[in-house]
Order: structure tokens, then C-alpha cells, then sequence
């Protein structure tokens, strides 16, 4: 058995009895982490390599989430960089990048795009990959998000411009795109979900208050207000959220032209505008 094989079966073992899915697949992304690189040669004999496997296998191990092991995180087939107090961006947001190139089929129109909770500013700097004549505002509260957000946006030379601020405070303008993707699992939720998501990802970026509804509430007041005429706000939704938020968002005066399900089929993005 080569040194190589025999350091994937020990921290396989390590990972299993963490309850890391997978375990033998992550030992071998971690290996590649430390050899920077996916590519993982038949000998180990590195110290420093050796090191930071170890280091990254013991992170791994307590459920601290792959992304901010390796710093990085793919959407839209971007790579962003992300690491804690941060949101990682998942597959399903990518749902609202779908959604307006549906509804927004001309990709050389100079929009102007805003983002609500930005995060890594995934969404946003995802949008301008498609929409390369268009501008962008990216509002984020968190003072821990924010670095994310900015390194994301310099590292993409992206034309956005991102406010540290709250919805509640962030300055009137008129939006062709808006996007959000508000936290909305119910409080009581939270503690049972993965320890990677319950005990690294940010509380505030996850829970929508007792009923998972709270952001959506806010939002709902406000959205009018950010929308062009024909402007249309693209809402990521939790699972089974669907007609309930858009009861929210008609009772605020906004029709819904699309609840629009993600690949596993699950009601993902809401589609609203003013009527």
C-alpha cells in the first residue's frame, strides 16, 4: 500500500466517524487541498503538505463546511471566494440567474440590477456575467459578509457597487432586476439542520423568524418601491414556501408572474412585479 493510499484510508476513518458523507471522496479533496490541486500523486512525503492535510482533515472532521476549508465555492460556474461568517452560495440560487434570463431574454440591454442580502454577491456578479452591458448595487449588513462581498466583486472587476447597509435604510432607486435570497428557515429549525450549515454558516443569513416568513414580510413592503415599471423582483424561496409568500407580496401590491421550481423540482424562485 503507497503512503498515499494508506493517509486516505486513515483519514477516511476519521471523517466516517464524524459522520462526513463520503468520507473517502473528502479525504481525497482535502489531499488535493494540500497539494493544491485535485491531482493527488502516488507518494506523500512533504512535510508541510502533510501538515496542512492534517489540518485540514481535523477541520473537516469537526463539520466544518468543505467551502471554507477550501475557500472557495462554485456558482454559475464562478468561483467565489467565501470563508466564515458568509453564506455559501448553493446550486438552487442558481435558479434566479434562470429566471431572469427567461424574462429578461435580451442580454445586451444596459439594465440596472440591485441585490438584497448579498453574501459573496453571488447573485449580482453571476447577473453581469450575463448581462455584461448592465450595472449593479449590492446591499449587505453584515460587517462579517462584507469582505467576502468586496473581494468577490474586485476579483471579477465587476461594475457593482456595494452598500453596507439594511433594506430598511438602503437608498431609493429604480431597479429593472432585483434579487434576494432572505434567510428563511424557521428558527426552531436551525438547530436540527447539518452541523456544517447549525454551527458555521451565519445565524442571521438562515433564520426567517418563527414561521420562516419575517424577511419575506419586510421585503414585501419594500420591493415595490426598488422596481422600474417594468421592472421584476426575482425572490429565492424555502421549500413549500411558495403561495404563502406570494400571498405576502399581493397583499403588498405585487403580482406574481412565476413560482419557478430549481432541479430538484422544489418551488424556488418567486417572480413578482408591480401589476
Amino acid at each position: 500500500m503507497s503512503q498515499t493510499s494508506a493517509l486516505l484510508d486513515a483519514a477516511a476513518k476519521i471523517l466516517e466517524a464524524s459522520r462526513v458523507d463520503n468520507p473517502r471522496r473528502e479525504a481525497r479533496l482535502l489531499l488535493g487541498l494540500a497539494f493544491g490541486t485535485e491531482i493527488v500523486g502516488p507518494e506523500t512525503n512533504d512535510a508541510v503538505i502533510l501538515g496542512a492535510f492534517e489540518t485540514f482533515v481535523a477541520r473537516r472532521a469537526a463539520r466544518e463546511p468543505f467551502a471554507y476549508i477550501a475557500g472557495r465555492k462554485e456558482f454559475w460556474s464562478m468561483d467565489f471566494t467565501v470563508g466564515r461568517g458568509v453564506l455559501i452560495p448553493r446550486p438552487d440560487s442558481e435558479t434566479l440567474i434562470d429566471a431572469a434570463l427567461k424574462f429578461f431574454p435580451d442580454s445586451t440591454a444596459p439594465f440596472e440590477i440591485l441585490d438584497l442580502g448579498t453574501g459573496t454577491a453571488c447573485l449580482p456578479i453571476a447577473a453581469l456575467r450575463e448581462f455584461p452591458n448592465s450595472r449593479a448595487v449590492a446591499i449587505e449588513s453584515s460587517p462579517a459578509a462584507l469582505p467576502w462581498a468586496s473581494a468577490n466583486i474586485a476579483r471579477y472587476n465587476a461594475p457593482c457597487e456595494l452598500l453596507a447597509t439594511d433594506w430598511a435604510d438602503a437608498p431609493i432607486r429604480r431597479f429593472d432586476m432585483v434579487f434576494s435570497n432572505p434567510p428563511y428557515i424557521r428558527s426552531g429549525e436551525i438547530a436540527g439542520l447539518a452541523p456544517e450549515v447549525a454551527h458555521f454558516e451565519p445565524r442571521a443569513a438562515l433564520d426567517g423568524g418563527p414561521d420562516g416568513l419575517d424577511a419575506y414580510r419586510a421585503l414585501s413592503t419594500r420591493i415595490a418601491g426598488f422596481l422600474k415599471p417594468a421592472g421584476h423582483a426575482f425572490i429565492e424561496l424555502g421549500e413549500g414556501q411558495g403561495e404563502t409568500v406570494s400571498g405576502l407580496f399581493a397583499t403588498a401590491g405585487l403580482e406574481t408572474l412565476a413560482i419557478i421550481p430549481d432541479l430538484g423540482q422544489i418551488p424556488r424562485c418567486l417572480v413578482v412585479r408591480e401589476p
